[in-house]
């Protein structure tokens, strides 16, 4: 007769086998926390209706000027998400996005620069450009560095001597570790791809300044509506925010401008 086992005989084993199993999963499986995950609702069949949104630009736009409708498709007639949740953080990112964009724009504007069109930015320009406000009698206090990620690679690169340093420092162990810069010549470095270049491809005009350099009025922060539009056989949905920027004190800002040599 032929040893088998069935569940009868192996009631006993099945809870610490499953148990056994799922730890097993966990500690070998790595993509699985990285990665967005779904529950399958029970009754749902073998498909899963994933919405995948499109990015969405936020504009200025005049007053009294009818707003021009952008569709947000998903190539999905249903979703097991909550779709207009969805779409508010959209356009929730998307106007943040604009807000940054207006306000890095401003770096143009600074009447002192370092850099130049043709140079990679290194450490010792942004020491450069924290002298420059120094020598300015600009508080110490609240100075922040903002880059685009293009640039900040190169600062990088040359913090940790090309990311292979036989002799970091702290500060260049970090950036090689986590790829953070943190502070450097006491000043807060921050990444955002939220910049235009000058026109030229990998060029771009970061900037090194104060936080009473530039300024944000907000007469209106983020507001969704929606509104039924049946021409279309669609509702609207509309984000704004009122707000204006611009520059304060020119002598409490430095342009900080390079050429990115990855791109």
């Amino acid at each position: 007769m032929a040893n088998e086992s069935t569940t009868s005989t192996l009631d006993d084993l099945i809870s610490p086998m499953v148990a056994e199993a799922l730890f097993v999963a966990s500690e070998t499986s790595i993509m699985r926390g990285l990665v967005r995950n779904y529950t399958m609702p029970k009754n749902s069949g073998k498909v899963l209706q994933v919405p995948i949104y499109p990015t969405v630009s936020a504009a200025a736009v005049a007053e009294a000027t009818d707003l021009s409708n952008t569709a947000v498709s998903t190539s999905r007639n249903s979703a097991s998400r909550n779709v207009a949740g969805d779409i508010g953080r959209l356009f929730g990112e998307a106007i943040a996005k604009k807000i940054d964009t207006d306000l890095t724009a401003l770096f143009d504007g600074f009447s002192t620069a370092v850099g130049a069109a043709d140079a990679a930015i290194t450490v010792a320009k942004v020491f450069e450009a924290v002298s420059k406000l120094k020598q300015a009698a600009v508080p110490s206090n609240d100075m922040s560095l903002v880059l685009h990620p293009a640039v900040a690679y190169d600062l990088k690169a040359n913090l940790t001597n090309t990311f292979a340093n036989p002799n970091p420092t702290d500060l260049a162990n970090e950036a090689l570790r986590s790829g953070y810069v943190g502070q450097l010549a006491g000043v807060n470095v921050y990444e955002t791809s939220n910049m235009a270049n000058t026109g030229t491809t990998g060029d771009y005009k970061g900037g090194l300044f104060h936080k009473d350099a530039l300024g944000i009025a907000m007469l209106q922060d983020l507001k969704i509506e929606t509104q039924r539009d049946a021409s279309i056989r669609g509702t609207e949905i509309v984000a704004t925010a009122v707000y204006g920027v611009g520059e304060l004190h020119d002598s409490y800002g430095v342009e900080v401008l390079a050429d990115s040599s990855i791109l």
